[in-house]
């Protein structure tokens, strides 16, 4: 690697080579690599390798056949004893590299060759609205962020994930305008999908078939929220109906399919998502111009970045000026669970919204006890007390005998709820209580049934074994429906599957950066739902709950201010998300867990819940210049190869200052004592983007416990647009005494006449 002219001479070669002045790179007598026993029935070892390599000299004026043909120079040949190709991708954006088909052995070779970076395995990751522009404020005539915004409009999202059900209603052009004349993509023919104003990319990665058709439906929910045009009809079985869109529904979206269903043996499907395709559709979205990146997909550990594909490739795309947006993972409640937790990673948790779809369960003692579900059948009698059986995981049809006109109470897990409903409605069993387990606490789902069901909260689900052991044969319940009921109190509050922090990879930034709604979303869907066939549809919608749902929220978002603020840097977007998150619900008190009823602590909640209004608008923000990065992660422990694979061009780490986590410019302070007990004193630089220019800020500070906070400065006096300052602060451990919790929380917030600036503060202590 550091001896770059023989690099260079490789790639003069294959320059004659191309040219048709020289023969080939490598002769049959002359390969780099050993060839093995390639054939699939004897592979040894043969898979999928990412493998980075160091950047040629003038790769922007490489066609894509000669960049491939320069990574093929790499492999010991071009194609397997099958006559498959080795290579499978060829990136010319997202990283510096290829993918591959190789084996361990023929990767180690490798490590010996001029240009070789860094090589690892491919992984899989997996995938992790009528109500919510109005819950989130975007949507109000004259003063909303729809309006200041414009919808979005121009502005592309790119929509990483599943595919699309492009014909849905939420996806039609009505009103839009032509796609934005730098977008370079198309939907490919063999995608299977028809651009129009709204969809005007899509195609599909996964080694064979190119199609971007959703045949999982995720997608298609997720791409509705950030930009579904409206439609005016949306209701799941006649619940929470009303006029659904997206949170920027005059963006334009392109799709790239990354995640496709693969069928287990024995158990029901699961969809796949594999880090090689996924870097190729960064690839192809950085190609296409995309202005924002949306990726609800996660792992089931956090790796270091230069092993996680969104991370690597987002990194890639930040240089492009494409903000990307992650969530944040389904791993909560418990902490350091957290996905994609870098810096230039724009991180989402999950949070409720005051909309109930209200089921309640009456049990024969007189006690009701309130959960949901999204079929509530009119032709279901209520006022009829039904026998109480209990069907343990009610996965197996065998275990489901004499339940005929009965209610059956169902623990989570092993099989999907709406399962677990087929199998009790073919045994003819009358309705179904489901249970949730302690770590989902009082999240609880509405789900599209087949059957009369409800879904209620851990503590409620206790109550409801409690009374069946203690009545015993003679135990009884029914379910009441009471559709859709709004003013749910506390709102919003964190879910308990919200993936928490504190980030394992970063150094100690804060993360989730916000959360956002995720619990219950409304949103397109390509098939019917409920009791019927699940057949295709143009008018389906569906309540999904997760990260995944959060994330698309912020990306419309992203997508509104980048309409309003076409200039912007990537971290200025995330700095005025961030800063203007609210740390407080509808009732002014802390964000609730759902998980353990109290307040959230800081690693759950980041900065707060989304606030699109306010994001629009912040006064100041903080801006990050991506060139402290690659010093970032020489500090972080990373070698010259893992910074060199991320970075994209050869870094030395020896020449690289110090740089802490707490000392980048990001819209959120951390502290982290887990590794020294000294005084530290952070940095931070605000820049003026208010529209007036002159604008005065006065610092109040919520000082977290156990700590002592001392600022530089308490009064900022902007004069000018643009105008940047500085100010410190010193924090140093309370001779009172650290607490005994392992996180405290406090805030620094910059207040004018017009505007609020909050930065949060995390302190790690255990």
């Amino acid at each position: 690697m550091d001896d770059y002219d023989t690099g260079r001479f490789q790639f003069c070669v294959l320059l004659l080579f191309l040219c048709g002045l020289a023969g080939a790179v490598k002769g049959e007598d002359q390969l780099l690599l050993p060839i093995v026993d390639d054939r699939w029935g004897n592979n040894n070892g043969l898979q999928t390798f990412i493998v980075n390599v160091e950047e040629p000299e003038a790769v922007e004026l490489l066609s894509s056949r000669e960049l491939k043909q320069w990574h093929e120079s790499f492999l010991p040949n071009a194609t397997l004893d099958s006559g498959e190709p080795r290579l499978i991708y060829s990136y010319r954006h997202a990283i510096s590299g290829f993918a591959a088909k190789l084996t361990p052995e023929e990767v180690r070779a490798m490590e010996a060759m001029e240009g070789f970076v860094y090589a690892r395995p491919d992984t899989t990751m997996r995938i992790e609205t009528t109500y919510t522009p109005q819950f989130l404020g975007i949507s109000k005539p004259g003063r909303g962020a729809w309006d200041s915004g414009n919808m979005g409009e121009g502005v592309i999202i790119g929509v990483i994930d599943t595919g699309i059900a492009a014909d849905h209603y939420s996806f039609s052009d009505d009103g839009m305008p032509p796609p934005p004349a730098k977008f370079k993509g198309s939907c490919r023919p063999f995608s299977k999908v028809t651009c129009n104003n709204k969809i005007i990319g899509a195609r599909g990665f996964n080694y064979g078939p190119d199609t971007a058709v959703d045949d999982d439906g995720h997608g298609t929910h997720v791409a509705s929220i950030a930009a579904g045009n409206f439609y005016n009809r949306a209701e799941v079985l006649g619940m929470a109906a009303g006029t659904a869109s997206g949170m920027a529904p005059r963006a334009h979206l392109s799709i790239y399919k990354v995640c496709y269903t693969v069928q287990r043996r024995t158990k029901s499907s699961y969809v796949r998502c594999r880090d090689s395709d996924i870097l190729s559709a960064i690839d192809q979205a950085i190609k296409d111009e995309v202005d924002i990146i949306q990726m609800s997909i996660g792992g089931n550990s956090t790796p270091r970045f230069h092993d996680d594909g969104v991370v690597h490739g987002s990194l890639s795309a930040l240089r492009h000026g494409i903000s990307a947006v992650t969530a944040a993972g389904n791993q909560g409640p418990n902490h350091l669970t957290l996905s994609h937790d870098a810096p230039w990673v724009l991180t989402v948790g999950a949070s409720s919204t005051d909309r109930r779809i209200r089921a309640t369960v009456k049990l024969g003692n007189g006690m009701e006890l309130d959960g949901e579900s999204a079929y509530q059948p009119t032709s279901f009698d209520s006022s009829v007390m039904l026998p109480i059986v209990y069907g343990l995981f009610c996965n197996d049809s065998s275990q489901l005998n004499h339940i005929s006109g009965k209610i059956v109470l169902c623990e989570p897990g092993d099989i999907a709820n709406i399962e677990k409903g087929k199998l009790i409605l073919r045994a003819q069993g009358a309705a179904m209580i489901l249970m949730t387990p302690p770590s989902r606490g009082n999240t609880t789902g509405s789900e599209a049934h087949v059957l009369p069901a409800s879904n209620l909260s851990y503590n409620d689900s206790m109550k409801v074994v409690s009374y069946y052991f203690t009545a015993g044969a003679s135990a009884t319940a029914t379910i009441v429906f009471k559709g859709t009921l709004f003013n749910s109190r506390p709102s919003p509050a964190v879910a308990s599957f919200s993936s928490r922090g504190p980030g394992t990879r970063n150094g100690g930034i804060l993360k989730p950066d916000v959360v956002a709604p995720g619990v219950n979303i409304l949103a397109a869907w390509p098939f019917e739902v409920g009791p019927g066939a699940a057949t295709p549809s143009k008018s389906a919608f569906n309540f999904l709950s997760g990260t995944s749902m959060a994330a698309p929220h912020v990306s419309g978002i992203t997508a509104l201010i980048r309409k309003q603020h076409p200039h912007w840097s990537p971290s200025a977007i995330q700095s005025a998300i961030v800063t203007s998150a609210d740390d407080r619900d509808l009732d002014g008190n802390y964000l609730m867990d759902q998980h353990s009823g109290g307040t959230a602590d800081v690693v759950a909640v980041g900065a707060g819940h989304l606030n699109g209004p306010r994001a629009l608008d912040p006064g100041l923000v903080y801006e990050i210049d991506m060139g402290i990065y690659p010093a970032y992660l020489c500090s972080l422990g990373y070698t010259d190869r893992n910074v060199t694979a991320l970075w994209g061009k050869a870094v030395d780490c020896k020449t690289q200052q110090h740089v802490d986590a707490s000392q980048l410019n990001y819209p959120s302070i951390t502290i982290d004592y887990r590794q020294t007990k000294y005084v530290i004193s952070v940095k931070r630089t605000l820049k003026n983007v208010a529209a007036g220019g002159v604008e005065h800020y006065d610092a109040h500070m919520t000082i977290p416990p156990g700590v002592t906070m001392a600022l530089s400065t308490n009064a900022l006096r902007f004069s000018r647009p643009d105008e940047q300052q500085s100010y410190h602060v010193t924090f140093d451990i309370d001779p009172a005494g650290s607490p005994t919790f392992p996180y405290s929380r406090g805030k620094l917030e910059w207040v004018s006449a017009k505007h609020l600036v909050t930065t949060p503060i995390a302190v790690y202590w255990r």
